[in-house]
Parts: structure tokens; C-alpha cells; sequence
């Protein structure tokens, strides 16, 4: 439940995001269309590199700038990178060509399940012909509430249905300070914006959005039946709760850091926090079995929640309960309904021209409702036991390059090197795919009824998660699906998790030299191992528990090298000023923990390279295709990051995702490893090349 617990490689935008998503949508209905077979993805791109420009100056230009001006933004996408969106496009349709196949005659029970799952999201007509039908029983019942006090029975049966249901986020997740125990969370919620920032900033650009969003919630609410009259006010009303929602809500960058959102209560203490919220009725509704503590990961939050129900009237909640609902299922409602969510949500805030098609929406949802019944077939086409066996052979030379870098660092003690190699040490590594796949036997799927399928799958994924109170932690868990283009670390794990979707070509080929492979997923791999190490991580220990193991002194000095970090790319430019509206640059804090694993990630990996080139006599200095094998790893780094992305997608970047912008994701940690001027023969001073530069590992 916890999604503050761990960090992926990459978070990618909007247009492969499941329905459903509070913002940046990209789906609407339109006539099914069929895809086209991807090209193959070169591991490295001579042809990508822009020799009128200066590694020394601007590597990232350097690497990428050929590449860039010939890929252009696709329509239907708000990011588009060689490496990441290739290969997405790629297992998308992989994905699609089962999916359509198990549809059409499917050969198991399995197929059977997840073929009518994705055959009745293609059925947009059917879509069409039912309407708003479908979400009548949650209208009815929103509409029948007579009272702000049972604001509690009417969320917990909306979702005791599936039905999307605001205001907060309860689930189970492991206690930060006992990994050994799985306990009741609850946290904050209730916005449709991407981020508190769009309700409170008061700039042009966001007083724009605020407006904007307003006559959006007016047309859908019209498109529900409202009078213009009735729209306007039933739009100022959810503007209205939304907004005190996002001032009692606790920044991202504030949540970053584990004390702040760990606070245990008993359910006596949660009461009186909101006393005008009966979580009794709410936990009954769910069918949450009885617990007597949780953690409130915010607590300021739940007070001010008790206020706004004192203070609205009962219109207002039915206005609040009633957009959410619709909003919340709009990427699966008629064309009208589809058109109006993707012009706000994916145009306006994300800069995306088109909608995706409908096969890569109905993939990615069956991928989410369905994922590891999906990808037990997806592995055995597309991830053999030797692309496995070699990924555990490149873990293992980076975990001998971290224990290295630990032993080697000036600024740590004896004392936290143990304590950090004994952290190393429990670090556990799950490749490929889980040893044991999920049960899907109690979602039941029906062919021609999508919002059916949709809460229903929503209801087995709650029962799911609320099914691990109390008992042991399962540490087989996965929490992406094999075909996933991503990867991630959990701090209460200690785990690096690596999904077969981004253990092939660019990322990872047999078939190419060392350099170019440690330059791709090899930094991937040594990212996820610093996460166990950055500024979040590095407060757990090796049982995945938050506890203090460094000294005081080695804290010190860790947080002083951590600032470097944090101030150096708050100076980066994420969008510039224009026409009124204020330039944005990147928040140092908030991507703190991706900055420190992308500058530990690109060392380590140097590290293990050069470990390999020593054990099979080769000199890093070697040339292949005019370039040495130093120079190749550092291309080959860079070229997974070449990418073109909307000035809307960079903005709402900045303000709500933990990762950097990929040019600074090259430039800023090139910058700060010596290893890359030298490589490319650059004079101490130039802007790769500083004189003074960052490291925390």
C-alpha cells in the first residue's frame, strides 16, 4: 500500500498508464485499431550522435542530439525515448499479440480469463451502447445521501463494489520499524490534479489549470445529465473540497523522508482525529479484519478532513462523490465522456495530441488487472533461463563493485563499512519474475461487461492486500508484472527487483560488448543497489527495518555530501519561462534519491566493467568502431537516456516525479565522475569536467 516505499529506475508517463489514473490520461474510445510489428532496438546508435557538439560541453547533446531531431514526439505520446518507449512499444506488442490470441481461442483457463478481460475492452460499442448504465447502483447510492456523517458507510460500500472511491488511501503494508509484521495504513488522498502545487501555487500557469479544470468538471457533469447551472455549482463545490484537501496534504518532498509518514494510532486515535468519520462502519464495509493499531501516515491531514465534512453541505459531498466516480472510470465510458477526460487530462496538462489507440490502453489494463496470470505465458516466450542466468552474473560483479566502493570511501568509518556491508550482504535479488505466481481463480471476468470487470478486478486487488494483515511477510512478492520496461528497489525488503521487460535489448544484449551492456543495464542494476544507500534507504538496515546505522559523524558527513547533490540539481532548468508563465526548475529534494542512485549507478558499474575487461585481459582504452571501450560504456549510458518529451510533461515532471529530466540524468552525473573526462580527454574546468564535483558512493 505503501507507495512511498519503493523507488523504480524510471516512472513513465501518461500514455501507457492504466484507466483509471488520476491524471494525464490518454485513452479514448475510438474504432479498434491493430498495431504494427516494432523494428528492432540497437543497444548502440552511432548514427545517434551529434559530432558538431562537445562531449565536454554538453554530453547528453552529444550523445543523443542526432537522435533527437530525427524522433519526433509520437501523437498518442507526451515522452518519447530510444530506450524506454522502444522497448515499452516492443512488449506492448508482444503483450497485444497474446492477449488478442487467448481472445480469439484461448488454450487454458488462465488464457480464458485474461483473453475476455481485454476482449470486452475492445468492445467499445458495446461501451457505447451501455452509457452511464453501468455506474447507476454507485449514482443511486451517492444521490441517497442524506447525511455528511455517513460519509464513511457510503465510501466503504462504494468500495466494497469497486467502485472509485476518494479522500484517502487505506491498505496494509509492512511496519517500517518491524519488516517481520504486516499492519493497517492510512493516508491521504482525495485530488485529481497531479499534485497539491496545482490547487495552491497562485501563478499564471496554475491559475490557467485551476480555471481550466473547473470548465472541464463543468462539461463532464453536463455530459451526466446536469443543467449548465447545475454543472457550475456542482464544479465550484468539488474545486472547493479538493483545495482544502490539498492544503492539509503533505508535500512529496516531505514524504520522502520515512519519519514523516510513520505514526502509529491506535483506531481509537484515528477517531479522534476525525471524529465526524465513522471508521468503524468504513473497516466493517471493506471487510478489513479487526486490528487494533495502524500506522497514519499523515496525520495533519485526517484532522483537517474532520473539518471539511463539519463545514460542507451534503450537496457538496454528493458533488465530490459523484465527479470522482465518473472521473475515475471516464477512460472507459462513451466517446464523449473519453474526449472531454483525454482534452483535460492528457492534452491540456500532459501536451499529448492524440489519444493512444485502444489496444495499447486494453494491454496495459489486462496487464494490471491481470499480471501475473498474463505474464506466466509472457516469460516463457520471451525471457529464456540463460538471459536470466546472465543477469545474475552481472548482480553479482556489481555487489562485488558496491562492497568496493564501500571499503574505499574517505569519508566513512570502520564501523558503518560493517554495517553497510552487512546491509549488502541481505540484499536480496529477484530476477525475471516471481517464483510463484499470483492466484486470479477468485476474479471473476465477464466478457461483455468492462466497468463489471473493472470493479470487480478492483475488489480482488483490495482483498488481496488487505488479505496480508497479520501475517508473515511474503518477501516473493513482486510488485511490477514481468513484461514491465522499470525496475526497483523496497527499503523494507532490501530488495532489487528486475522484471524480464527491461532485461533485453537496449538495455541488456549477449550479443555486444561489456561496455555497452554495464553502460545500460548495468547502471540499472548498480542504481537499484544505491538505493539501498541514498538519503531514504540508507535509513533502513539490511532486515529492512528504519533504523539508524550509521554513526553520528558518518551521518553528518553522508547528509553534507547529500546536499551537494540536492543543490546541484536544483539549478537544473526543467522548462523556461514564457508568455507570462515562470520558468521551472528541477526540485534537488524531491529527486534526491534518483539522483544519488544514477551518480552511485553509473560508478558502480564503471567499477565492474573494468573488473571484467581485467579478467578477460582487455584494456578499457581498446577501440570499437573508433571509440574506446570507456567511451562506449558512457555512450552506451547516455543513449538509454535520449529522449523528447512535451514542455507540459517536463513541468508536471518536475513538480511530481522523483526522477530527474533526462538530460540531467546524463549531464549531472557525468559531471560528477572523473572517470568521464578522462575518457573523453576533457580539461578539468569544462562543464563535464568540473573542477568541484558531488559524491555520496
Amino acid at each position: 500500500m505503501n507507495s512511498f516505499r519503493f523507488t523504480s529506475i524510471l516512472i513513465l508517463a501518461a500514455p501507457f498508464l492504466a484507466p483509471g489514473t488520476a491524471f494525464a490520461q490518454s485513452s479514448a474510445v475510438s474504432a479498434p485499431s491493430r498495431p504494427t510489428p516494432p523494428a528492432a532496438i540497437q543497444s548502440f546508435d552511432p548514427a545517434a550522435i551529434d559530432k558538431t557538439a562537445d562531449p565536454c560541453a554538453d554530453f547528453y547533446q552529444y550523445a543523443c542530439g542526432n537522435w533527437l531531431k530525427s524522433n519526433p514526439i509520437p501523437a498518442d505520446q507526451v515522452r518519447w525515448a530510444r530506450s524506454f518507449s522502444l522497448l515499452q512499444e516492443r512488449n506492448r506488442y508482444l503483450l497485444w499479440q497474446e492477449l488478442d490470441a487467448a481472445a480469439k481461442a484461448p488454450k487454458s483457463a488462465l488464457q480464458k480469463q485474461y483473453g475476455e478481460f481485454f476482449a470486452a475492452c475492445m468492445n467499445t460499442g458495446l461501451v457505447e451502447q451501455k452509457g452511464l448504465e453501468p455506474l447507476k447502483p454507485a449514482l443511486e447510492r451517492i444521490d441517497a445521501l442524506q447525511d455528511a456523517h455517513h460519509l464513511a458507510a457510503l465510501m466503504g460500500e462504494l468500495e466494497a463494489e469497486g467502485s472509485p472511491a476518494p479522500l484517502f488511501n487505506f491498505g496494509v503494508e509492512q511496519d517500517d520499524k518491524d519488516s517481520s509484521k504486516q499492519i493497517a495504513a492510512i493516508g491521504q488522498g482525495g485530488l485529481s490534479l497531479p499534485d497539491r502545487d496545482y490547487y495552491l501555487v497562485d501563478n499564471k500557469r496554475f491559475q490557467q489549470i485551476r480555471q481550466q479544470y473547473i470548465e472541464h468538471m463543468m462539461r463532464i457533469f453536463t455530459l451526466a445529465g446536469d443543467t449548465p447551472r447545475q454543472a457550475a455549482q456542482e464544479a465550484a463545490a468539488v474545486m472547493e473540497i479538493e483545495t482544502a484537501l490539498a492544503k492539509a496534504s503533505t508535500s512529496r518532498t516531505d514524504l520522502r523522508q520515512p519519519e514523516n509518514h510513520y505514526h502509529i494510532y491506535t483506531v481509537d486515535g484515528l477517531q479522534k482525529l476525525t471524529p465526524e468519520f465513522d471508521y468503524s462502519v468504513y473497516f466493517k464495509a471493506v471487510q478489513a479484519r479487526p486490528f487494533s493499531t495502524l500506522n497514519v501516515a499523515t496525520p495533519d491531514f485526517f484532522k483537517a478532513l474532520n473539518e471539511e465534512i463539519d463545514k460542507e453541505p451534503i450537496g457538496a459531498w454528493k458533488s465530490y462523490f459523484r465527479w470522482h466516480l465518473i472521473h475515475g472510470l471516464a477512460a472507459n465510458l462513451p466517446k464523449a465522456f473519453f474526449d472531454e477526460n483525454f482534452a483535460f487530462f492528457g492534452h491540456t496538462l500532459a501536451g499529448q495530441k492524440e489519444p493512444a489507440p485502444r489496444w495499447k490502453q486494453c494491454t496495459a489494463m489486462t496487464d494490471g488487472a491481470l499480471g501475473e496470470a498474463v505474464g506466466q505465458d509472457w516469460v516463457k516466450l520471451h525471457f529464456p533461463p540463460s538471459a536470466k542466468a546472465s543477469t545474475d552474473q552481472l548482480v553479482a560483479a556489481l555487489e562485488k563493485a558496491l562492497g568496493e566502493d564501500i571499503q574505499s570511501l574517505p569519508w566513512m568509518t570502520v564501523a558503518t563499512k560493517k554495517a553497510a556491508e552487512e546491509k549488502l550482504d541481505l540484499i536480496r535479488n529477484k530476477i525475471g519474475y516471481p517464483e510463484k505466481w499470483r492466484n486470479y481463480s477468485a476474479l471473476k471476468v465477464k466478457r461483455g461487461d468492462l466497468i463489471g470487470n473493472l470493479d470487480r478486478s478492483a475488489v480482488f486487488e483490495r482483498n488481496w492486500n488487505l488479505g496480508h494483515l497479520g501475517k508473515p511477510v511474503d518477501e516473493k512478492e513482486w510488485e511490477m508484472t514481468p513484461p514491465t520496461v522499470n525496475a526497483y528497489y523496497n527499503p523494507s525488503f532490501n530488495d532489487i527487483n528486475f522484471p524480464a521487460g527491461i532485461l533485453q535489448p537496449p538495455f541488456f544484449d549477449p550479443n555486444i560488448d561489456p561496455a555497452v551492456n554495464f553502460g545500460g543495464i548495468g547502471v540499472v542494476i548498480g542504481h537499484e543497489m544505491t538505493h539501498g544507500f541514498d538519503d531514504e534507504g540508507s535509513q533502513y538496515d539490511g532486515n529492512g527495518n528504519l533504523h539508524e546505522w550509521q554513526t553520528p559523524a558518518d551521518r553528518k558527513a553522508f547528509t553534507e555530501r547529500e546536499k551537494c547533490i540536492a543543490d546541484e540539481y536544483s539549478g537544473f532548468d526543467a522548462a523556461p519561462a514564457h508568455d507570462g508563465i515562470p520558468a521551472q526548475k528541477l526540485n534537488g529534494n524531491l529527486t534526491l534519491g534518483e539522483n544519488t542512485a544514477d551518480n552511485g549507478g553509473l560508478r558502480l558499474a564503471y567499477m565492474a566493467l573494468m573488473d571484467t575487461l581485467a579478467a578477460e585481459h582487455k584494456s578499457i582504452d581498446a577501440k570499437i568502431g573508433g571509440y574506446t571501450e570507456a567511451q562506449r560504456y558512457f555512450l552506451g549510458f547516455a543513449q538509454v537516456w535520449c529522449q523528447n518529451q512535451t514542455e507540459q510533461s517536463a513541468r508536471q515532471m518536475a513538480l511530481t516525479d522523483p526522477h530527474s529530466l533526462t538530460r540531467w540524468r546524463v549531464n549531472g552525473t557525468v559531471q560528477n565522475f572523473d572517470a568521464f573526462g578522462k575518457a573523453f580527454g576533457c580539461a578539468k574546468g569544462q562543464p563535464m569536467y568540473p573542477v568541484n564535483s558531488c559524491r555520496v558512493w
